[in-house]
């Protein structure tokens, strides 16, 4: 059992996403940065797809009322377990009755937690994947409990950690692919489009990032027709809008690119006033 002594600024349970139910309108979900997720859970020797914390720039402090192993990747947030500093990326023991806090993170803005064994919570839908209106928490919360698997203690003195390129989080480019209405437009638009660089809106969130400096731009509404993850939309108004993991499943604006997997993982790791430039490949 974990204690939630501090919920932190948007703390959520998340796995890779809720698949199958796109039809019924139900959103996707699932970790921002999947590849952190699953490096965090692979760590500890748990299978990608296990449930982990997902930690969003400000973090939670939490008190671990049996023992386990935990992992952390992700953004750079200098955890400490009861005050002293524990590195990323790699696998820690965690005595019973000890407490984990997080600084803030010195770059990034999501960083994955993972126990032994995963997060013992509720699945709705195939997934444990917190969405509001879909599992009965939206955010981990002060004075929660988390159910969690006891562990034996570890006696091989592991040591050996993963090193994730830094870049990972300081690069600007955006790698993203034509959208279904990108070749609507004319070559001299779409080379503006792609050279406009462009600071993230504090309003982003886990539903889809905005940015500025495309209000020159604009595309007529259309017949609502699916969207997905990574969907790069432009409005009327000239707004621009990336969906991101908790996205609807269908939208009325212009598909104009269409982000990688990898893109989506390293944008969600973007803080707002960052800059960002797609990179069509």
């Amino acid at each position: 059992m974990i204690e939630v002594v501090s919920g932190g600024l948007y703390t959520s349970l998340q796995d890779l996403g809720r698949y199958g139910y796109r039809k019924y309108g139900v959103p996707l979900s699932g970790a921002m940065d999947s590849f952190s997720a699953e490096l965090a859970n692979r760590l500890v020797g748990n299978a990608p797809s296990e449930a982990v914390m997902e930690i969003t720039y400000i973090g939670p402090v939490l008190r671990f009322l049996c023992h386990t192993q935990i992992a952390i990747a992700g953004a750079g947030f200098s955890p400490t377990v009861n005050n002293i500093e524990i590195p990323l990326n790699t696998r820690i023991d965690i005595a019973k009755d000890s407490l984990l806090k997080f600084g803030l993170p010195d770059y990034g803005m999501r960083a994955y937690l993972s126990v032994a064994k995963g997060f013992q919570s509720e699945k709705v839908f195939d997934s444990y994947s917190y969405y509001e209106g879909i599992t009965s928490k939206q955010t981990i919360a002060t004075g929660d409990f988390l159910e969690i698997s006891p562990s034996v203690e570890f006696h091989d003195n592991a040591t050996a950690s993963v090193k994730v390129r830094k870049i990972y989080f300081s690069s600007e480019a955006i790698e993203v692919t034509p959208g279904p209405e990108f070749h609507h437009f004319t070559k001299s638009f779409q080379q503006k489009l792609i050279q406009t660089r462009g600071p993230i809106l504090a309003e982003s969130n886990r539903m889809a990032y905005l940015l500025n400096g495309f209000e020159s731009y604009s595309a007529p509404e259309m017949i609502t027709a699916p969207v997905q993850p990574g969907t790069v939309q432009l409005t009327p108004s000239g707004k621009c809008v990336i969906l991101m993991r908790d996205a609807q499943t269908t939208g009325g604006y212009a598909r104009i690119l269409q982000l990688t997997e990898a893109s989506i993982n390293i944008l969600a790791q973007k803080r707002a006033g960052e800059i960002i430039q797609f990179k069509l490949i």
